[in-house]
């Protein structure tokens, strides 16, 4: 795997946080909330360790 398909897999990882997000706006969640705020949690960590690892981006 080369780095602009990471670089496109991060970005698609990016776009699909924000339905994380949404689904943490669900009064209904439950104990799922926790599982979804963990991954919430890696996904931010992820993407602050990309642009680290490749500052350009």
């Amino acid at each position: 795997m080369d780095v602009q398909q990471i670089r496109n897999r991060v970005e698609l990882i990016e776009q699909q946080r924000e339905s994380l997000i949404k689904l943490l706006e669900q009064p209904n969640l439950g104990t799922l909330r926790i599982d979804v705020n963990q991954a919430l949690e890696e996904i931010d960590e992820l993407i602050e360790e990309f642009k680290r690892t490749f500052p350009d981006t």
